[in-house]
């Protein structure tokens, strides 16, 4: 493609986009110093590098160093979308509350829903997502079987009133997204379009260059029954996954399964109620009794709120692990929460810390462990006492079983029963197979080849652009900046031209700027006037990938140093080889990268 020399001096190809510039030119204003309200790495250096600013909590300013970036990751994603015949369009931010009235979401969606009325008094929202209007367009749209399978996807800004934004891009209360829905005729075609967009977005991942997970899911607010999660690994992610390094199984730990775990027990004995003043916790009892403390039956009172009534369950779990409120939420189906200690005591009439399934009136749900229990340690309902010899099924009735425990390390894969490993993770885009969720709430309908209609079967794909830059700047950073994967980098080379009123230094630097922007090399020239060591810093601070420093002291020699951000690998070219030096080095980043990135 032809390059344009822009009357500014600067190289555009003849989409316009910008090919070389120099940072005279540019706004990039850095810091030196760590802003007080940025909490992770990916936010202070997005701040200091000056790739974006905040404007209002949860709500950034994308600068033009960060927008190139995230404009990178666009081009990749709709390369893929593209490839695997999906096709774009854009729809209205603002939506109707009678769509999300319809498909049920209005109420459960909660405080993180915008609302809003518009000069008519109409209810309106700003929106977070777009199943409801993509459902919409859908019904509206397609009429029979030969319509579909039919793919959509946009790249949009979203806005959800995040209870507490933090971690800057990570989790901001407006950002920008790519969604895609599916529609198909049969569960069948759906599987298809679901693989599709699962291999689309392992394409997304492997061409940024980021390495990654794809996990098993919870569906979580967006609903259906099958899901999973894309997550850069990263020591500071908010998410645990349990991956078995055996056989490739990983999910997120609030859907990991756990089939069986080890449980030590205590003596059996009969029945016997023993006094233990003051251990209203687990740890207290395990010590007093000198026990293990899987020994122990944790008993835990949950409030239940389906559509019709509010009831209590009181869910059992080994005293050595954590329950699992998202599975025990799928299990029942229905808006779950731990009761508070003042309500669970007035509906059990018993102590926090002495709580006993003996007698208990509530419902009963045993993770999978107890069932396997002969015998364990129970509250006997009245303070600073506890029954030793409780045998599950038979002192106590258990009324349903399920799998209910967080995983921990070590623990069994469900699938091949090697140890599991437990990583941290950042999610970045998340598949969902939507069923009938949406076109059964809201009448989306087509007509089958033998004249019958029947409901639209949908998916769902979202990956956040943001989120995903900035889970490259926290898996690739060091004391000094930014690290990025070069298919993110904002420029792939900066020339560092030092004593920039030297004739012989600046005539090198333009010509090996011109050479590498002709050829097709993203290349940002520092031709600022100052000392080396500020464009040092700024340099490794935004992180470019290659660093040719151009000096009086090299050119006497016919030589440049070229530097890997990445390795700190130090390279001294010809000057007359150096654009070829960088290209092949550059070339070499981009396809080692992308054959690195997933596991």
């Amino acid at each position: 493609m032809q390059n344009i020399k822009h009357p500014y001096d600067i190289k555009i190809d003849q989409s316009g986009e910008v090919l070389g510039d120099r940072l005279s030119n540019y706004l990039c204003p850095t810091l030196k110093e760590v802003p007080a309200d940025a909490e992770v790495v990916s936010h202070q250096l997005m701040l200091r590098a000056g790739l974006i600013r905040k404007l209002a909590t949860g709500i950034f300013s994308w600068l033009p160093m960060g927008l190139r970036s995230l404009r990178k990751i666009e081009r990749i994603i709709r390369g893929e979308m593209n490839r695997f015949k999906a096709r774009e369009v854009l729809l209205p931010a603002v939506q109707p509350a009678e769509i999300w009235q319809e498909s049920g979401r209005w109420d459960k969606y909660g405080p993180e829903l915008l609302r809003l009325k518009d000069r008519h008094d109409h209810e309106m929202v700003v929106g977070p997502t777009h199943e409801e209007v993509m459902t919409d367009l859908a019904r509206r749209e397609i009429r029979s079987f030969r319509d579909m399978p039919l793919n959509l996807y946009q790249i949009q800004t979203k806005f959800r009133d995040e209870i507490r934004p933090r971690f800057g891009l990570m989790r901001g209360r407006e950002f920008i997204m790519k969604d895609a829905y599916s529609f198909d005729v049969d569960e069948k075609s759906a599987n298809v379009s679901y693989q599709d967009m699962y291999q689309a977005y392992v394409n997304v991942f492997k061409r940024c260059g980021l390495e990654f997970a794809v996990v098993e899911a919870d569906s979580g607010s967006i609903g259906g029954s099958f899901s999973h999660e894309f997550m850069v690994l990263a020591d500071t992610g908010e998410d645990a996954l349990a991956i078995c390094p055996k056989c490739g199984y990983a999910a997120n730990l609030q859907k990991a399964e756990l089939k069986k775990y080890p449980v030590e027990e205590a003596p059996e004995g009969p029945l016997a109620k023993v006094h233990t003043p003051g251990c209203h916790d687990v740890p207290t009892l395990a010590k007093f009794l000198k026990v293990p403390e899987s020994a122990i039956i944790k008993s835990m009172l949950f409030t239940v709120r389906d559509p019709d009534k509010i009831y209590h369950v009181l869910a059992l779990i080994p005293g050595h692990r954590t329950i699992n409120t998202v599975k025990l939420k799928n299990f029942i189906g229905d808006d779950v929460h731990l009761t508070d200690p003042a309500t669970a005591e007035a509906v059990t009439g018993m102590p926090k810390g002495f709580v006993t399934p003996i007698g208990a009136k509530t419902k009963i749900l045993a993770d999978r462990a107890v069932i396997r229990m002969k015998t364990g340690i129970v509250g006997a309902g009245e303070r600073d006492y506890h029954y030793a010899g409780a045998r599950p099924g038979d002192d106590f009735k258990i009324d349903e079983v399920a799998d209910l425990a967080e995983s921990v390390a070590g623990d069994p894969c469900p699938r091949c029963e090697a140890p599991i490993e437990i990583k941290r993770g950042i999610e970045v885009g998340h598949v969902f197979k939507l069923g009938y969720k949406y076109s059964r709430s809201m009448r989306a309908c087509y007509v089958k080849a033998d004249g019958s209609e029947a409901f639209i079967i949908m998916g769902c794909y979202g990956i956040g652009l943001g989120r995903t830059l900035a889970a490259a700047i926290e898996q690739g950073h060091d004391k000094d900046g930014i690290i990025w994967p070069m298919a993110l980098a904002p420029f792939q080379a900066i020339l560092l031209p030092l004593e920039t009123q030297n004739p012989e230094v600046a005539a090198a630097a333009e010509a090996l700027f011109q050479e590498l922007t002709d050829r097709g090399v993203e290349t940002l020239l520092d031709d600022r006037d100052l000392r080396p060591g500020p464009k040092f810093k700024d340099a490794d601070l935004i992180g470019i990938p290659i660093k040719a420093t151009i000096s009086r002291k090299g050119l006497e020699k016919g030589e440049i140093e070229i530097k890997l951000r990445q390795t700190r690998e130090m390279i001294l070219a010809p000057l007359s080889e150096a654009a070829a030096e960088i290209i092949r080095l550059r070339d070499e980043a981009l396809c080692r990268q992308e054959a690195e990135g997933c596991r």
